[in-house]
């Protein structure tokens, strides 16, 4: 009989560790205050004045636009190949309309008058004279483009004899046309314009 109430003792058991897990649920209940407690504090902070920016952000952040039909490589094709066309259109008419507005396209810099059988003469500047009885000139062009009226510069080197290496790196110098005197050279000092400083 005495192993009676020790069967006894074991159902009594089980109900206490039933009703431990009914006060586990109140304890949670206490973290479910604090984060309630927690948005007061963003709300404070959301009170707190924003900058302009930031509502311009936060309007923007809540609007994302409509969601659009998704669409095959060809349809995105044929509707790139649209806005193209309409593109080329717009240009097209706004050319005409530039055309008859303006009138005949710009002149540019006219050429330079040179009679036939007189050398070539340019100025540039000394870019190298390391050999020996040879200078590289850089010479630079500005000029009108004809049809856009826009300055283009654009500059040339050339290979120029100087005979007694008076010119150096820097110095403006004025060279002339003249026959070949090395497998590049074409051109011939005629004087320093200034030295470099």
């Amino acid at each position: 009989m005495e192993e009676a109430p020790a069967e006894d003792a074991a159902p009594e058991e089980a109900p206490a560790e039933d009703a431990a897990p009914e006060e586990a649920p109140a304890e949670d209940a206490a973290p479910e205050e604090a984060p309630a407690d927690a948005p007061a504090d963003d709300d404070a902070e959301a009170e707190a004045p924003l900058t302009q920016k930031a509502l311009r952000k936060r309007e923007r952040s809540k609007h994302t636009g409509e969601a659009k039909p998704q669409r095959t490589p060809d349809e995105r094709a044929a509707a790139r190949a649209e806005t193209r066309a309409k593109a080329a259109g717009n240009r097209r008419r706004y050319r005409a309309k530039q055309r008859q507005a303006g009138g005949e396209p710009g002149q540019g810099t006219p050429p330079a008058e040179r009679e036939p059988g007189t050398k070539k003469v340019r100025q540039g500047r000394v870019v190298s004279a390391k050999a020996d009885k040879t200078i590289t000139v850089r010479i630079d062009v500005a000029r009108r483009h004809p049809q856009y009226e826009k300055v283009v510069r654009r500059s040339a080197t050339l290979h120029a004899h100087d005979a007694e290496n008076e010119a150096n790196e820097g110095d403006t110098v004025r060279v002339i046309e003249t026959r070949p005197l090395s497998r590049t050279k074409r051109w011939r000092l005629v004087e320093v314009v200034e030295r470099a400083r």
